[in-house]
C-alpha cells in the first residue's frame, strides 16, 4: 500500500520511533512533500525521488504450481534518506533495504539485504527500468515487461512479469491521503501483471504461474504521530475486479481507512475514509504475538462482504523491524486471492 513497511527507518534516531509506526510520523523538515494535484512524469517517476525521505518498489504475487499448490512471493526495495542534503559516494545520504520472501501452505522463507547508496550496491533507474540490491534485481525496458529474481539461504525465485492492464493511481489521481490530519503519499500500482517462472525450494524446483501486483509509493511523512500500524489488503477477484484497501490504526483505538476499486479494464473509484472496513475474525500466535489471520472485509458501495484468510498463518517477516505479510484466499460475495500486510503488532 503502501504506506508500506519502510524498515529503512531503523537508521533514524531512536526518538523518532515514538512518532508513528517506524518513525514515519516524524517531522519532514527539509524534505519534499506530496502536493495536490498529483502530476506524474513517466518513465521518470518509475525511478527514485531522492528529495523525498522514503520510497519503495513493492511486489507481491499469488501463484500456483503444476499440482495446484498455492504459493506467495514478495520482492521489495526500500529507499530512505538520512538527511535532505545531496551527496556522492559514501557521502550519499540514501540507505537501501531489500526484502524477499516465498510462502507455501507449510513454510515461509525470508531474506533481507541492507546497503548504503552512492556506491552502486543498490539503487534504481527509470529508463531502462532497474531496481536492485546486490544480485537481487527487477529489470525491464519499461513497466510492461520485467524480470525479477532474488535468493535466500533456503529459497530462490526467477520470474517474468507481463502487464495485462494499465497503471492504477490511488486516492486523488495518485495523491493518497493517509490520516485525518492530511498526511499523504504519491501512490500508484501495476496490479495487472501475469507471472511465470520458477521457485527453488528445499524440496526442489517448482514451475509457477499466477498474477502479481507492484506498488510504487513515496513521501516524507506518510503517517500521523498517533498512527501505530496498518492492515493493507490487495485483492484480485475471480470476476476480474480488484480492490486495494487499508486501515491505519491509531493509538486511541480508532482507524483511518481508504480503498481503490479497480475494474477489469483499469477504471478506478477511490473510496473515502470509512467506506472500507476490516474486522478481525481469528488470531494466531505468530512469533510470540497475537496476529489477526482471518478477516471480515466489507465495501458496501460495491457489494463486497468477504472473508479474507491467510494461506499460512506463520507468514512472519523476521526482519529488522518485523511484520506479517503473506498470501490470502477470498470467499463470500466475491471469491479470489490476494495479499495481506500487517504492521505494528507487538
Amino acid at each position: 500500500m503502501s504506506v508500506r513497511v519502510l524498515l529503512l527507518l531503523l537508521v533514524l534516531p531512536l526518538s523518532a520511533f515514538a512518532q508513528g509506526f517506524a518513525g514515519m510520523g516524524s517531522d519532514a523538515e527539509g524534505f519534499a512533500v506530496p502536493e495536490r494535484p498529483a502530476v506524474f512524469d513517466f518513465p521518470t517517476d518509475h525511478g527514485p525521488h531522492p528529495d523525498f525521505r522514503i520510497e519503495w518498489w513493492y511486489l507481491t504475487a499469488n501463484m500456483t504450481g503444476p499440482d495446484g499448490t498455492p504459493y506467495g512471493l514478495q520482492w521489495t526495495l526500500f529507499r530512505s534518506a538520512l538527511a535532505p542534503e545531496a551527496g556522492a559516494g559514501w557521502r550519499a545520504p540514501q540507505v537501501w533495504l531489500g526484502h524477499a520472501a516465498v510462502t507455501t501452505p507449510d513454510a515461509h522463507f525470508v531474506a533481507e539485504r541492507l546497503a548504503r547508496g552512492g556506491v552502486g550496491q543498490a539503487g534504481a533507474e527509470a529508463a531502462p527500468f532497474a531496481a536492485w540490491i546486490d544480485e537481487w534485481q527487477m529489470t525491464g525496458s519499461d513497466f510492461d515487461r520485467m524480470t525479477l529474481n532474488a535468493a535466500g539461504l533456503d529459497f530462490a525465485y526467477q520470474v517474468t512479469l507481463t502487464a495485462q492492464g494499465p497503471l492504477i493511481f490511488h486516492g486523488e489521481g495518485g495523491y493518497s491521503v493517509k490520516s485525518a490530519a492530511g498526511q499523504a503519499s504519491y501512490y500508484y500500482s501495476q496490479p495487472f501483471f501475469a507471472l511465470e517462472g520458477t521457485l527453488t525450494l528445499p524440496e526442489g524446483k517448482v514451475a509457477v504461474t499466477g498474477n502479481a501486483w507492484l506498488d510504487r509509493e513515496w513521501s516524507s511523512q506518510p503517517l500521523a504521530e498517533d498512527q501505530t500500524g496498518w492492515d493493507w489488503f490487495s485483492l484480485s477477484f475471480d470476476g476480474g475486479d480488484k480492490l486495494m484497501g487499508f486501515r491505519l490504526r491509531q493509538s486511541d483505538g480508532d482507524y483511518f481507512s481508504a480503498a481503490t476499486w479497480i475494474t477489469p479494464d483499469g477504471q478506478t473509484q477511490a473510496l473515502p475514509n470509512g467506506a472500507f472496513t476490516a474486522r478481525p475474525l481469528r488470531t494466531a500466535a505468530v512469533a510470540g504475538r497475537d496476529v489477526p489471520v482471518k478477516w471480515q472485509v466489507s465495501l458496501p458501495d460495491k457489494g463486497v462482504d468477504i472473508t479474507v484468510e491467510a494461506v499460512n498463518d506463520a507468514a512472519w517477516m523476521a526482519t529488522s523491524i518485523p511484520y506479517w505479510e503473506g498470501p490470502v484466499t477470498v470467499t463470500g460475495s466475491h471469491a479470489g486471492v490476494g495479499y495481506l500486510e500487517m504492521t505494528g503488532y507487538e
